[in-house]
C-alpha cells in the first residue's frame, strides 16, 4: 500500500515561491523603508509585565486610548514605593508605538488583579473594549501569579525565544502577537509581531499572500523571511509605514519608497 504524500507546508511553499518569483523582496522593502524612517535601535522601555498589560490594552484600540488607560490604571493603583509621574511628566516613548507618549511605567499588579472588576473596567474604559479587557487582564495576572508566585515575567529572558513564546501564549488571553510584542521589546528576542498595519502593508507589497488560512501562518511567513538581526527593524518600520504612509484609506503612493515593488500600487511589480 502506497504511503500518502505529506501535505506541503504552506509557509515553506510561500517562501520558496517568493525566492523564485520575487527575489530579495523583503531586503528591498527594509532598505526602502530605512530611507524613509531610518533604522531603529532596540532599547528596553518597560518591564515585561507592564509591556504585557499595555499591549493587552492596545488590542483593537487606538494607541492613544491605550496610553490613557494605562496611565490611569497606574495612577489608580501605583506600585509600592513608586511615585506617579503625573500628567505633566515628560511622555515615555518606545519605537514601534503609535501614540503620543505614556507618563507612567508600572502599577501594583496585585492590586489590579484583586480590584473590583467594575472599578477596573471604569478606570480603563477610555482605552476601549473595557468590558472585555478588564476581566482578561485580571485573569492573565492571576494565572501568572499562580504559576510563578508573583507577577514578574523577567524569568522569560533566560529562556529561548520559542520556549518563552510557548510559556506566554499558554496564559489565557495572550495570543502570539501580544506575546511577541512583550518578548521583542522587553528582551530583544527576534520574534515578529504582526498587527493590522503590518498585515496591510505586507499584503499590499506581496510579502504575504492575499489569502491566509490563519494568523499563525501570517506570522510564520514574515518571521521566516527575516534574519534575527532584522526582526526589530522590520516590525518597527513596517508598522510605522502603515501608520504614516500606507493608510487603509488613501495610501500616499507618491511618497512611498517601496512603491516600485508594491503589487497594490502596480499589480505587475517585480
Amino acid at each position: 500500500m502506497a504511503k500518502r504524500r505529506a501535505k506541503p507546508d504552506p509557509v515553506r511553499a510561500w517562501i520558496k515561491r517568493l525566492d523564485r518569483t520575487r527575489p530579495h523582496l523583503m531586503g528591498d522593502t527594509l532598505a526602502a523603508l530605512a530611507t524613509m524612517y531610518g533604522r531603529p535601535t532596540w532599547a528596553r522601555v518597560y518591564d515585561p509585565t507592564s509591556e504585557l498589560i499595555l499591549t493587552m490594552l492596545s488590542a483593537n484600540s487606538a494607541d492613544i486610548g491605550a496610553e490613557k488607560a494605562f496611565d490611569q490604571l497606574c495612577r489608580r493603583w501605583p506600585a509600592p514605593g513608586s511615585t506617579a509621574r503625573g500628567k505633566a511628566a515628560a511622555p515615555i516613548f518606545r519605537t514601534g508605538w503609535g501614540g503620543v507618549g505614556i507618563s507612567e511605567r508600572v502599577a501594583d499588579w496585585a492590586a489590579v488583579e484583586f480590584a473590583d472588576i467594575a472599578e477596573l473596567t471604569d478606570v480603563i474604559r477610555i482605552g476601549g473594549l473595557a468590558n472585555q479587557k478588564a476581566p482578561r487582564i485580571q485573569a492573565a495576572l492571576r494565572q501568572i501569579r499562580e504559576q510563578r508566585g508573583d507577577y514578574s515575567l523577567e524569568f522569560l529572558g533566560g529562556m529561548t525565544p520559542p520556549d518563552a513564546l510557548a510559556w506566554l501564549t499558554q496564559v489565557n488571553g495572550i495570543g502570539r502577537k501580544t506575546a511577541s510584542v512583550v518578548l521583542l521589546f522587553s528582551f530583544g528576542m527576534p520574534l515578529m509581531p504582526v498587527d493590522r498595519h503590518i498585515e496591510r502593508v505586507a499584503m499590499r507589497i506581496g510579502l504575504i499572500p492575499k489569502k491566509i488560512a490563519n494568523a499563525e501562518q501570517m506570522h510564520d511567513m514574515l518571521q521566516n523571511q527575516l534574519t534575527a538581526d532584522k526582526v526589530h527593524e522590520a516590525h518597527v518600520n513596517l508598522i510605522t509605514h502603515g501608520r504614516r504612509t500606507c493608510h487603509a484609506q488613501r495610501p500616499e503612493h507618491e511618497r512611498c519608497a517601496i512603491a516600485d515593488r508594491c503589487r497594490f500600487y502596480n499589480p505587475k511589480a517585480p
